[in-house]
């Protein structure tokens, strides 16, 4: 771990605790203000003065913190995205804001004012994110133009993904990553003279049918000289991320499983399809009648777009609304070699000329993803998930492709959160099958927020 990361990673707890102790202040300051007392007087009794409020307040705050580190928002971790972060930061606020609530129950008499309280933890929300993403973009600045606290990576393998890592960590210097060698295969004599000068922090091998004594020299000589070693799986490799021991008769049995998405989990996912997707169509009806009358006046044909799908090997109708010219079907024939993914089952053209005015609007809005709501809520399909394809398009699946058809398929997902409109068919796969090994509901919630965040800032889906 490089001292640029402990620094940023350390200086997030003083700033946390300030950030905890500004919004304490400044809810006790908006509730006893003129302006906000002017539109709802104080009705409560502060049986504290302003001096011993905010000695409570700093005291509070320190407790505070400790549901900062029991959501682990101080676990040491390069790279970390806001969008990672966030949803840990309102958990961590909420259980700060249950223990204040907890605690005045118990020791009644302080005061009793739901604003001071709500709004503390509102503001606590606001100035905990605010805090950490002006840290995490000063880091990344530091990274992107200097390279301060990049780790030094030594590629090992010259085979596709050790290719595309190489291009990936040049590409993007705020991955944290500088890569300092790149050599086709193991050679020890090599690496040695590499970690000697310019000096490497980690060692990828990126070689998969690396031979077994190489590799462990390799792995024996990172343990020596401190350096980190990571490599990248093949597919039996991958495989064994989700296991589960058993026994059968007393013997021991191995099962790979598909997906962690078993048991509670599932169920838990189940449930929140059905309430997040009733109470979408719900608050959402004044949206989506809008949408349907702006399709209607835009051009001719129907306000929905009907397509059979597959989610988990079965066939349903996919709803949408209309973003193309109606019978766009037919004409999709005239435009087939005007293909721009020949890498995959996958039809798509930039600048589609069967996408209407409206249509347009609604793909780069996502809006035209709605009416999935219903599906979702049928159970088709879930709110996150691969995305559901086209039984033509499957007919075309390789073998390993077959993997996305394991679980339900999705409104949204890993891929489509992770710039689709210019990912390869395999990048998708790769992408979603992650999803599939990893599945959680932390993930789930990133990806459902990362999505929000994405339909008013992407420019990318039309």
């Amino acid at each position: 771990m490089k001292k640029t990361e402990l620094f940023f990673n350390a200086i997030l707890v003083p700033l946390d605790y300030v950030m905890l102790v500004a919004a304490g202040l400044v809810a006790y300051a908006l509730r006893t203000s003129p302006l906000v007392a002017g539109w709802r007087p104080v009705m409560f009794e502060v049986t504290l003065s302003s001096g011993e409020y905010y000695r409570l307040v700093f005291l509070v705050a320190l407790f505070w913190l400790l549901a900062f580190v029991f959501s682990g928002l101080y676990r040491i971790k390069k790279n970390v995205h806001f969008l990672e972060e966030f949803p840990k930061v309102v958990l961590a606020a909420s259980l700060g804001l249950v223990g204040i609530i907890f605690y005045l129950f118990l020791v009644r008499g302080i005061f009793e004012s739901r604003f001071i309280i709500f709004t503390a933890w509102s503001l606590a929300i606001f100035f905990v994110g605010a805090g950490r993403i002006l840290v995490r973009w000063i880091e990344k600045f530091l990274l992107k133009k200097f390279y301060h606290g990049a780790h030094r990576v030594l590629v090992v393998g010259n085979g596709a993904w050790g290719m595309r890592l190489k291009k990936e960590i040049e590409k993007r210097p705020d991955l944290g990553y500088r890569v300092v060698g790149f050599l086709p295969v193991i050679n020890m004599e090599r690496i040695k003279s590499f970690v000697a000068n310019p000096g490497v922090d980690e060692i990828v091998l990126a070689e998969i049918e690396a031979d077994k004594e190489k590799v462990l020299d390799l792995v024996s000589f990172c343990e020596e000289t401190q350096v980190v070693f990571k490599f990248i799986p093949n597919l039996f490799q991958s495989l064994a991320t989700n296991i589960q021991f058993d026994t059968i008769a007393g013997i021991p049995i191995v099962e790979f499983k598909k997906t962690p998405l078993d048991g509670w989990g599932k169920i838990t996912k189940r449930i929140i399809d059905v309430l997040v997707s009733a109470f979408g169509l719900v608050v959402l009806s004044p949206i989506l009648a809008l949408v349907a009358l702006w399709i209607r006046l835009d051009s001719a044909g129907p306000v929905f777009y009907r397509s059979k799908r597959i989610s988990q090997g079965r066939e349903f109708w996919l709803y949408k609304f209309r973003s193309m010219v109606d019978q766009a079907e037919e004409k999709k024939k005239e435009l087939v070699e005007q293909n721009e993914r020949n890498d995959g089952p996958l039809f798509k053209i930039k600048d589609d000329p069967r996408i209407t005015r409206a249509g347009r609007f609604l793909r780069r809005t996502r809006l035209d993803e709605l009416p999935q709501f219903f599906n979702a809520l049928r159970g088709d399909i879930s709110l996150i998930g691969p995305r559901p394809h086209l039984p033509s398009e499957i007919a075309q699946y390789k073998h390993h492709h077959k993997k996305l058809l394991t679980i339900k398929a999705g409104i949204t997902g890993m891929a489509q959160v992770s710039g689709s409109s210019d990912l390869s068919f395999e990048d998708e796969v790769r992408l979603d099958s992650f999803y599939i090994d990893n599945w959680s509901l932390y993930l789930d919630l990133k990806i459902l927020l990362r999505t929000i965040l994405l339909m008013f800032f992407d420019q990318s889906a039309c």
